[in-house]
């Protein structure tokens, strides 16, 4: 035993399980394992159904049977607004009826289908909740209880089938695993009405808010009993139009069962358990595979995805009022509920804009469309239509409408991302690409019923065409990847549809019936590929022809020439002086009262240091440079900010990671005499004595020297890149506006240099910028390059003397401090063969200085160790680099 903890803790399986949970990737991981295991398991099952025979089944349902079980599906998804009413009535929501019940549906048929053990419901109440100013309180407290009560109905479903009442002894006696399910959903029940009574539930579940009483304890299960009772009934009614003989409580005792094995597997919906598990159920009881895989399809369609369509519709309505509501400053409560299957989802990120859910439900639709049109085109249409198109059109018609149809549904994929970002060109494209997909879907074969939803679709997107109002969004080659990978996908899935089904369920059709496919099977896989070409050049076009695109142009001679101009009356930061290298664009807030410099990388509008300009309009040049920003579809980051702001940044919805500390020399008191001043002090002694010379020169410079500072440049990278962005590199032009500190050897030749930047503080401060030296020089070279700089410094009237930052200095060292600052404090303790973190520190510290921190300041929204990422490849970008 001892021999096995060891092997443990050296594996540190723990701690990788941990880690795991941390990151939330567990939520991923133990859903996509249950998934590919049911797959594995009933791979078998699926392969023997007879897919043509159960859509050739579903193609000849009665019009009037199937809006009969769709009515009556919406009534059943219609319950689950029981709990919102339960939770407006306890909670004291200030929500009207109708508010209520459109919340309700949103967030429930959104959960069915994307949301794993309710999590996007739980994210989208908050939002929508969030929206009506209910208070964070009362929301999560809500929340809370509706995760607890949920499964209190399905309880209840699960004693009726231990007691005999529903039968499930089929399916407990071939899997005989399920009945340990089956017990533990039964007692769910009675664990959840003693748990609630303890102090552990009204502090941490019910946020010590007024306590459930018995009504409300009673009415939350009757809601929940009923939504599960419902959706069995709807079950029920489609299996009794396929399966003779099905009777109520067989199909109530399937679904429950099939309800218990979906929970378990997390997934959204239960897909997958609750499928095979139905599927099994019901061949046992003797139905043929075809007509039972029609009950689950119909079911899946009815239940799950139409009511979620309606749901995206509501909420593109719900949303369409503006994106002027709310400005993301609170998203805390939000975030909690959100995990990475949202993002797989691309669930919006700025979910404080209050357009974003409705620009992303419309997303969906088209992207919903897209698929539509394709499973359109890969399935026959009903006979008595065929008949009749093809007597009314011809027939080179009805093929070339076909395939422009699967060119139409590929690139509607393809633009339901930029739907979703909510960019204008995808916007008028889609727009067009709908309209005409309804078209042709309806000269294909008479196919109204998707041509309404492309119209309809087309509908929401005009009503709500003020939304989209942004010039462009990233789109880097790793998205394109995605999207033509997405694509291609798509195209094979109809090209394995269109080249299997059709012919199939032709064996189906009546002996007489002599029409044929629109389309020999062989020509499918040139329809796919002519639609794979076209969404592929609309992916290169959007990638490569953005004439709108903000790229990183940097700082033109005009634009340098007007911030000269602009620090004669507005003072300047540490920062401001690196400016001048050009590679940083500027953004000109508040009437050209407020500079805002700032690169772009990947999706991140970064800013370097704080706006520059009028202290009392740096809120507002914030709020402007967001706007400006999000045009674009980018996200607002301050860089390397100092503690002036830090209360404006909060204001404005920013959180902050401590980035280092700068080393401010106080040159008044300054000074190499006493006890701590006794090692600089011994080795600029001993460089005067040898006749070393430091001298400071003022630009332009000579050609001569920038030759010899360039030959000791190079010997100082060594090969190695420069870094930019925050940091000054070397570059003729831009030394050329710097004044220079040289250090040369008795001998005249040049051993080290440092460039001078002004703080633009009138004259206050002065900063050291570019720092570069041969590899071979005498010991304590730079100690008294510095020495001999802070006294000049001195002696020309400056107050302070800025060494520059110490990277992760004093970064973490709390208990309380966040988890990406404690790990940053280890790196700089840990992370010598890396960067010299903790010698940088303590060489500094030689000239007691006064320390002053750095901090990044970035939206809530922002994943704060991806952001740090990209900043590491912003600044070790080449400089000078245009994008």
């Amino acid at each position: 035993m001892n021999r096995f903890r060891e092997i443990l803790r050296r594996l540190q399986i723990v701690r990788l399980f941990s880690a795991l949970y941390r990151y939330k990737l567990v939520q991923i991981l133990i859903p996509a394992a249950v998934i590919l295991f049911i797959y594995w398991e009933g791979q078998k099952e699926f392969r023997r159904i007879d897919w043509a025979g159960t859509l050739h089944i579903l193609h000849h349902m009665k019009a009037e049977t199937v809006l009969l079980l769709f009515g009556f599906a919406l009534i059943a998804v219609a319950a689950v607004s029981l709990y919102d009413f339960v939770l407006r009535r306890h909670f004291q929501i200030p929500l009207s009826a109708w508010e209520t019940f459109r919340y309700a549906w949103i967030a429930n048929t959104s959960n069915s289908v994307i949301g794993f053990s309710g999590i996007a419901g739980a994210a989208l109440r908050t939002f929508l909740y969030r929206k009506r100013n209910i208070p964070a309180q009362t929301i999560t407290a809500s929340i809370a209880f509706l995760s607890t009560i949920t499964i209190t109905g399905l309880s209840v479903l699960s004693w009726a089938g231990i007691l005999g009442i529903l039968p499930m002894q089929p399916v407990l006696q071939s899997h005989p695993w399920t009945i340990y399910a089956v017990w533990a959903a039964a007692l769910y029940l009675p664990g959840y009405l003693i748990l609630q009574r303890t102090p552990f539930y009204a502090k941490w579940l019910n946020r010590n808010l007024p306590r459930m009483d018995a009504a409300t304890i009673a009415a939350s299960v009757v809601a929940s009993l009923l939504e599960w009772a419902f959706a069995g009934i709807s079950f029920w009614l489609i299996g009794s139009c396929f399966l003779p003989g099905l009777s109520l409580a067989q199909a109530l005792g399937i679904y429950t069962l099939s309800a218990i094995t979906g929970l378990l597997s997390m997934a959204p919906g239960g897909i997958g358990g609750f499928d095979l598990t139905a599927l099994l159920g019901l061949q046992q009881l003797g139905y043929p595979s075809d007509k039972t895989a029609a009950v689950l399809v119909l079911f899946r369609l009815l239940y799950y995805l139409f009511p979620w369509w309606i749901g995206l519709v509501l909420a593109a309505f719900d949303f369409a009022r503006g994106r002027e509501g709310e400005d993301g400053r609170d998203n805390a409560g939000y975030e909690s509920v959100l995990n990475n299957w949202q993002k797989i989802w691309q669930f919006p990120s700025r979910l404080g804009v209050v357009g974003e859910i409705g620009a992303w439900s419309l997303g969906k639709l088209v992207f919903a469309s897209g698929i539509v049109l394709l499973l359109s085109a890969a399935t026959p249409g009903l006979l008595n239509r065929l008949r009749f198109a093809e007597e009314l059109l011809s027939a080179p018609l009805m093929r070339l409408s076909h395939q422009l149809s699967v060119i139409i549904g590929l690139l509607l994929l393809a633009l339901s991302w930029g739907i979703s970002h909510r960019v204008k060109r995808a916007y008028r494209l889609t727009l067009f690409f709908l309209c005409a997909g309804a078209l042709f879907t309806f000269t294909k074969a008479f196919d109204f019923e998707e041509a309404i939803f492309l119209l309809i679709v087309a509908l929401l997107l005009w009503i709500s065409r003020n939304r989209f109002f942004r010039v462009a969004t990233p789109f880097d080659p790793g998205k394109a990847a995605l999207w033509g990978l997405v694509t291609l996908l798509a195209a094979y899935v109809y090209d394995l549809i269109a080249t299997g089904i059709p012919p199939a369920i032709l064996k189906h059709w009546p002996s007489n019936a002599k029409l044929m496919w629109l389309i020999n099977p062989k020509q499918h896989a040139a329809a796919a590929i002519a639609g794979l070409v076209m969404a592929w050049l609309l992916i290169t076009l959007f990638f490569i022809l953005r004439p709108n695109r903000l790229a990183n142009k940097g700082a033109s001679a005009e634009e340098l020439s007007r911030l000269h101009k602009f620090l004669e009356h507005e003072q300047g930061n540490l920062l401001t002086h690196v400016l001048f290298a050009g590679d940083k664009s500027f953004f000109w807030a508040c009437n050209d009262q407020v500079l805002i410099p700032y690169a772009i990388v990947r999706r991140e509008f970064v800013v370097l240091g704080d706006p520059i300009g009028k202290g009392n309009l740096v809120s507002e040049a914030i709020q402007e440079s967001q706007r400006f920003a999000d045009l674009y579809d980018l996200t607002v980051v301050f860089y390397q900010v100092s503690p002036q702001y830090l209360p404006i940044y909060h204001e404005n919805g920013y959180r902050f990671f401590k980035l280092g500390e700068e080393a401010l020399v106080s040159l008044e008191h300054f000074t190499l005499s006493g006890k701590s001043g006794a090692t600089l002090r011994s080795v600029t002694n001993r460089f005067d004595r040898e006749g070393f010379r430091f001298e400071v020169v003022q630009p332009p410079h000579p050609e001569d020297l920038m030759k010899q500072l360039y030959d000791i440049s190079q010997k100082w990278l060594d090969g190695k890149k420069e870094k930019g962005f925050s940091l000054g590199w070397f570059d003729e032009d831009y030394l050329q506006q710097s004044t220079l500190s040289l250090l040369s050897s008795p001998g005249g030749d040049i051993l080290a240099f440092a460039s001078l930047a002004p703080g633009y503080d009138n004259g206050s401060t002065l900063s050291v910028d570019l720092m570069r030296h041969l590899p071979v020089t005498p010991n304590g070279t730079m100690d008294h390059l510095f020495v001999s700089l802070l006294k000049w410094a001195k002696a020309q009237g400056y107050a302070y003397f800025n060494l520059g930052m110490a990277p992760l200095s004093s970064v973490g060292q709390t208990q309380s401090a966040i988890r990406e600052e404690k790990l940053a404090h280890l790196v700089f303790k840990h992370g010598g063969h890396w960067y010299g973190f903790l010698g940088l520190r303590k060489y500094k510290e030689k000239f007691s200085p006064v320390w002053e921190p750095r901090y990044l300041a970035y939206p809530s929204s922002a994943s704060l160790p991806v952001l740090l990422l990209e900043l590491v490849r912003l600044i070790a970008r080449r400089p000078g680099k245009r994008d």
